[in-house]
């Protein structure tokens, strides 16, 4: 899972896929600047480093406007003018700004992406799970639902909370450590033996902790730091069940693919260097992903493996489709979505609807028989509003598969390719 691209941002010129509204070469889409009272249209950024815009619940809302996804310049300049910008030489923060939210990538900055979306299964509809930012982003990729507890051991007393899990029900105060007292997977691949591992990049976070800033001052993240991007600690049931080792330094994932030792499940997390979170490269983070889809086609496992490489969320960059409305959390903004395996259908689009909810969806339906994270089936009850992999609108996963094509062999790419 990487950070803070949109779908038009890294794919929206990609053949066949629906991207950015076109008509003879040309967008024919533009948005307006409400600073510089003009109509921004999209265009190729040649650069390695953006600056993105805000990426939280308020700034989702006034990009979507309503269906008409013409915000996202103008919530880019509201949050400069806020002074949303901590560190003034940001990228983020320089003059004109605001219009690199419109700028739009292809082959010659991001030529593995487009090479993986060639050779495997490109996801066209793929939108992030809640309307907000990393956090909730995160907690939906493990548990399916972004909740406040106010009571600490009683998953009943847990209600939605789509921006601020952090914070207490009803609370002005600080973020404090969380308790996350409802379900997450890990809960039900403990009861099945089905093995885990969440690996976490040691560095410094990708994302500020504050959810509308751009860039904010680094905070150090690893697999001892519960945070973020690490939000696994936080489940009483992962304490409880004695699966905190289980969170581990990245370097154990190389170890265990060279090895051919991969658990069932594996969740890899950047730091904020490899990220591709403005304003880090995205020829560095692209570079790191590489590496681990290398290791992983270099190993034993490589026959059976699946991998899924995903964006958390928007990062405040122009995307033209409006996502599904399912419920108060989401869908959010659509993000990029690419399945790589040796089974993937070649050079396949898929247009179905999907979030990152469809990744436990086929977790579930893989390796734990179909039962689902639902408080009446699983025997831990909690009180989410919904089962969200039994969504009619969630598409499914095992459509990006063949099984009975010839396995595709391993496609390795250079770290850093010629630009």
């Amino acid at each position: 899972m990487q950070e803070n691209r949109s779908f038009d941002n890294y794919f929206g010129t990609y053949p066949g896929a629906d991207g950015i509204p076109m008509k003879d070469g040309k967008p024919t889409v533009c948005l307006p600047d409400p600073e510089d009272h003009r109509c921004v249209a999209p265009y190729h950024d040649p650069k390695l480093v953006n600056g993105g815009g805000p990426h939280g619940e308020e700034a989702a809302r006034e990009d979507v406007d309503g269906g008409r996804m013409d915000g996202f310049v103008a919530s880019d300049v509201r949050a400069q003018q806020e002074q949303r910008c901590q560190h003034s030489l940001s990228p983020a923060c320089a003059v004109g700004a605001p219009e690199e939210v419109m700028g739009y990538h292809d082959a010659r900055e991001i030529p593995n992406y487009w090479a993986y979306a060639e050779n495997f299964v490109l996801q066209d509809h793929m939108f992030e799970s809640d309307i907000g930012w990393s956090l909730p982003e995160h907690l939906y990729m493990v548990s399916a639902w972004s909740a406040r507890c106010s009571i600490i051991g009683d998953p009943l007393s847990c209600v939605s909370a789509p921006q601020d899990p952090e914070l207490p029900p009803e609370s002005t105060a600080s973020r404090a450590e969380p308790h996350y007292e409802w379900t997450d997977l890990t809960y039900l691949m403990h009861r099945h033996h089905v093995s885990w591992r969440y690996y976490v990049l040691t560095g410094a976070e990708p994302d500020c902790e504050d959810d509308e800033a751009i860039v904010c001052a680094p905070v150090q993240q690893s697999a001892a730091t519960p945070e973020i991007w690490n939000p696994l600690p936080y489940f009483s049931d992962v304490r409880e069940d004695g699966e905190l080792a289980n969170i581990q330094p990245t370097a154990n994932f190389f170890t265990a693919a060279e090895s051919g030792t991969l658990p069932a499940v594996s969740w890899v997390i950047p730091n904020a260097t490899v990220s591709e979170h403005p304003p880090s490269s995205i020829s560095v983070g692209q570079a790191y992903v590489t590496s681990l889809i290398n290791a992983i086609m270099r190993s034993p496992d490589w026959s059976s493996t699946a991998i899924f490489l995903s964006w958390d969320d928007w990062g405040g960059f122009y995307d033209n489709v409006t996502p599904p409305s399912v419920d108060q959390a989401g869908y959010g903004l659509r993000v990029p979505g690419l399945v790589i395996s040796p089974y993937a259908r070649h050079g396949y689009i898929d247009h179905q609807i999907l979030s990152h909810d469809a990744y436990l969806k086929f977790i579930e339906d893989d390796f734990l028989g179909g039962e689902r994270l639902d408080p009446k089936t699983d025997g831990r009850p909690d009180s989410r509003p919904d089962v969200r992999e039994e969504l009619p609108i969630l598409g499914n996963l095992e459509r990006d598969f063949d099984f009975t094509q010839p396995p595709a062999p391993p496609l390795l790419l250079p770290v850093e390719p010629a630009l």
